[in-house]
């Protein structure tokens, strides 16, 4: 089994890259959020992996952070959650981000991700509720419970305009969810937008 890989960025395709390890070549599944990190290290990178072995495959699946591994293994193991949409979730949320959507019990926002419906959205909140209360930010100080979400079509549309300026839904998504944990409910769609982009200009 494959816990940890050290190599280079060699390509990048669509939901995942492959990973260069001394003149070897592994594909790897990875969140938009791991292959940014990837993206941004100046040589060698290493990457913590989970090894899922299939009858017909053996597929590696690459995480910048020990934190968004365990959070991937946790959401595997919901019901409805398989690894392609708990890779969805992960380019939509970081760790402490669905911690936030989930103790404020943020439905809409959940719903945002790729593959997340109405019914999972709700299974999500309800089986997350005990792991969300544990995740601390990196500091180590312990996450303070998200604010009630503003109204889902704001944030729907601060996503749309951000997409039409260029950037990619996942990037989009994450940036409105913690501008909105910001702001709180009756955001307006402006200072979403503004806010948003100081997000992204980080």
């Amino acid at each position: 089994m494959i816990g940890k890989l050290t190599g280079r960025l060699d390509s990048v395709h669509e939901g995942g890259c492959i990973l260069d390890v001394n003149g070897v070549g592994y594909l790897l599944s990875c969140s938009t959020k791991t292959l940014d990190r990837l993206r941004d290290a100046p040589a060698a990178a290493q990457v913590l992996v989970e090894t899922h072995v299939r009858q017909d495959a053996i597929v590696l699946f690459g995480f910048a952070t020990r934190q968004e591994r365990e959070t991937f293994v946790k959401l595997t193991s919901i019901q409805g959650v398989g690894p392609k949409v708990a890779l969805d979730i992960l380019s939509a949320f970081g760790p402490e981000e669905l911690a936030g959507a989930v103790r404020g019990a943020d439905r809409a926002g959940l719903r945002q991700a790729n593959g997340v419906g109405a019914k999972l959205a709700d299974r999500l909140v309800t089986e997350l509720r005990d792991w969300a209360g544990g995740i601390q930010a990196p500091s180590g100080v312990a996450v303070a419970p998200a604010p009630v979400a503003a109204p889902a079509g704001a944030a729907a549309d601060a996503v749309s305009a951000l997409i039409n300026l260029g950037w990619k839904r996942p990037e989009a998504q994450a940036a409105v969810n913690r501008a909105k944990a910001r702001m709180g409910e009756g955001a307006a769609l402006e200072a979403l937008i503004r806010d948003s982009l100081k997000e992204l200009a980080r």
